[in-house]
């Protein structure tokens, strides 16, 4: 990509989503492991940070636990909440795509002339 701070904050959150998106099947699949805790990743404040410190590459993606209470088994895998973060970061993936989609076609398109 190119190394304005629009594509690399672009290539910061996509790699954000893609971590989000491994954690949440990590956690589904694991959804009858006993004892097994589920983690949520979190990279939206970290980003933003970093976009304002005009540092984007910088930004941290943090893989927390996500301090569920546990069931009887000691796993605390909400499978509604996993379906919906799933889901969410899909849609954000797909929009944050789109976007560099569109910048490559109007750069083509600049180029061309």
């Amino acid at each position: 990509m190119f190394n304005d701070v629009t594509s690399v904050t672009l290539e910061a959150a996509i790699s954000g989503l893609a971590e989000r998106q491994r954690v949440t099947a990590n956690n589904i699949a694991n959804l009858e492991t006993p004892g097994f805790q589920a983690r949520a990743v979190k990279f939206e404040q970290n980003l933003a940070d970093a976009v304002n410190a005009h540092q984007p590459a910088q930004a941290r993606i943090d893989n927390l636990p996500t301090g569920d209470l546990p069931g009887q088994n000691g796993n605390n895998v909400n499978l509604e909440r996993e379906m919906v973060n799933a889901t969410e970061t899909g849609l954000q993936q797909k929009l944050l795509t789109n976007t560099i989609t569109s910048r490559f076609g109007w750069m083509s398109t600049v180029l061309k002339g």
